[in-house]
């Protein structure tokens, strides 16, 4: 098609004369992008792009940013939409079926060995997520924490202080054909063995208007439940991880108005002895991404066939859990300690000082309740 760029031909243009131009939310480029690309999500400023280079546009899966090319022509820019976007590109990638498991564990063992295998393991311990005798599904998204995750429990399993059994597993809600061989060719390219299942989640909420994506969350974790329980699992594990924690602690009093947490680990409410981990607790998002960089590794954010079409749209990201993160970031060059405190303020709450509080019965405790009677305990 006119005025597109395939795959291959871009490993043919010179890099001094061009651009990649990823028009994807800043989420979904912090995820995977192409090595070299800026991001300037749809919607942005472009005006200061430069007219002297070859503008190549990358979108999710070349939908939108095929329009978004059209205009940038007319203005005089020198564009081109690159043919698949993100996706295809990935997917072109990924068929050179090039091993890419001995690499990333060495680095584990060597390089990240500090700032995540150790942190890995320090919440296994520290939080007592894995017992003698366990057997977890380890749920895995087809993104970088969730492929991490993967490698960290091979590691733990080469060492065998712990006894305890793994599955690898994969829920496919619907999944577009290109975004499961995806998941697929990164497991196969990092020797991780995966066991797949399938639901129809995705048709189920294609047409829900409010929050589809809330309900498909909901949804997929009580499938992963289900057949990890199935298969005689007592425990997930979720790739939740450091960043996430603050974010949320964050979200809940700013938007919420109440004080919570991402817990380590909880039992489901609903499948009895069925338990929710999360090993990734201490790990830095930052660190996760270097590990991904250095081995050379793309990943995909969300594998939902329907966002092929629509996220270029949702490039003016202004969801909370965004709005969060800059804030977060802010703060931090001010302090650095920032996302620290922010983490340790859910482990050190001072009953005394709070207004009202839930127990775990959820029952509501005020401070009024027995307020005169502890005149003599509560002082400024």
């Amino acid at each position: 098609m006119e005025n597109e760029i395939t795959a291959e031909m871009l490993k043919l243009i010179p890099k001094e004369n061009s651009v990649v131009v990823d028009i994807r939310d800043e989420d979904s480029f912090s995820f995977g992008h192409i090595n070299g690309a800026i991001n300037i999500p749809y919607g942005d400023d472009f005006e200061k792009l430069p007219y002297g280079k070859k503008l190549i546009v990358c979108g999710n899966g070349g939908i939108i940013s095929r329009e978004f090319v059209e205009n940038l022509r007319q203005k005089g820019y020198d564009a081109y939409n690159l043919e698949g976007g993100y996706i295809g590109w990935l997917s072109n990638k990924l068929d050179s079926g090039e091993s890419k498991a001995e690499e990333a564990e060495r680095s584990l063992r060597k390089r990240f060995h500090s700032s995540i295998l150790s942190k890995f393991t320090k919440a296994l311990t520290d939080y007592e997520l894995i017992k003698p005798g366990d057997k977890i599904a380890v749920c895995i998204s087809g993104g970088k924490d969730s492929m991490l995750m993967a490698k960290l429990f091979q590691e733990i399993k080469r060492h065998k202080k712990i006894d305890f059994e793994v599955i690898f597993l994969v829920m496919d809600p619907g999944y577009s054909r290109t975004n499961r061989r995806i998941i697929e060719k990164n497991a196969e390219s990092l020797n991780i063995p995966l066991t797949i299942f399938e639901t129809d989640i995705f048709s189920s909420v294609y047409n829900v208007k409010n929050n589809p994506c809330y309900l498909c969350a909901r949804m997929r974790r009580g499938n992963l439940y289900s057949k990890a329980k199935e298969l005689g699992c007592n425990k997930i594990a979720l790739g939740h991880h450091f960043d996430d924690v603050i974010e949320t602690i964050l979200m809940g009093m700013i938007y919420g108005g109440q004080v919570q947490t991402m817990i380590p680990k909880l039992h489901s409410a609903n499948f009895e002895g069925m338990e929710l981990i999360r090993p990734m607790y201490l790990i830095r998002e930052n660190d996760i991404k270097r590990w991904r960089d250095s081995n050379d590794l793309h990943f995909i954010q969300c594998a939902c066939k329907f966002t092929d079409s629509v996220s270029e749209k949702n490039a003016e990201n202004t969801s909370k859990r965004q709005e969060i993160k800059r804030l977060i970031a802010y703060l931090s060059k001010i302090n650095p300690q920032i996302e620290m405190n922010i983490f340790r303020s859910v482990e050190g709450v001072n009953l005394k000082t709070l207004i009202s509080y839930k127990d775990y019965e959820g029952i509501v405790h005020h401070f009024l309740d027995d307020y005169d009677s502890r005149k003599n305990s509560i002082s400024e």
